[in-house]
């Protein structure tokens, strides 16, 4: 289903207001699925020049490449210029997922099966909302991690995930290197890409106002 991002996995968002962020992710996401890409976060932020970064990534799960994310600038750019969702100037920016990247999936929980995680819940149970620990897989719409010095299996349910994300070690550094071996690809943890077309409107506005 496509729409707005949700605030935990399977759990409906009740907020009144559409976000930016929310507006601008109905608006480009079908679009990079229908390119073959997963739309894996949207974020807007600053202020006296807001940045746009679209976080993508491959459906077919081999590393993205640059190529990858100039296609995606592009389709995006040519999505927004239409929709014109940001009325002022920005710079928009296009990245892969980097090593250490948010799981926003429950196919990511098991894709990464074996590696470390923090999972931050978006309501604690039992008082606790922040857990740490290698991740098991997914069992009856939860996710299983052992917990790191605890010496304990938590099924945290997949509903209840507010976000997610690898934690940066040997072994997941290790295991990306041998994808990006595998599929021939340069080393490319954030790769970012400038619209150019708002760069320029955004030094026109800045001729003008001198």
């Amino acid at each position: 289903m496509r729409g707005p991002r949700r605030a935990a996995f399977g759990e409906e968002d009740d907020r009144p207001v559409m976000t930016v962020e929310d507006r601008i992710r109905s608006l480009i996401e079908p679009a990079i699925e229908d390119m073959g890409y997963l739309l894996v976060r949207v974020r807007y932020s600053g202020s006296k020049r807001p940045t746009l970064q679209i976080m993508a990534d491959r459906a077919d799960e081999a590393p993205i490449s640059v190529n990858d994310c100039a296609d995606i600038s592009r389709a995006v750019s040519a999505v927004l210029d239409v929709e014109d969702p940001i009325p002022d100037a920005y710079s928009l920016e296009i990245s892969s997922p980097g090593i250490d990247r948010p799981l926003v999936r429950p196919r990511d929980f098991e894709r990464f099966a074996g590696f470390e995680a923090k999972i931050e819940l978006a309501r604690a149970i039992e008082g606790r909302k922040r857990y740490r620990g290698e991740i098991v897989g997914l069992q009856d719409d939860a996710v299983l991690i052992d917990l790191e010095n605890e010496g304990g299996r938590v099924a945290l349910p997949v509903a209840q995930i507010g976000t997610a994300k690898l934690v940066l070690t040997d072994a997941l550094i290790d295991w990306a290197a041998a994808q990006q071996e595998e599929h021939a690809l340069y080393d490319e943890d954030d790769v970012e890409f400038e619209d150019a077309d708002e760069e320029d409107a955004d030094e026109e506005e800045t001729a003008g106002g001198a």
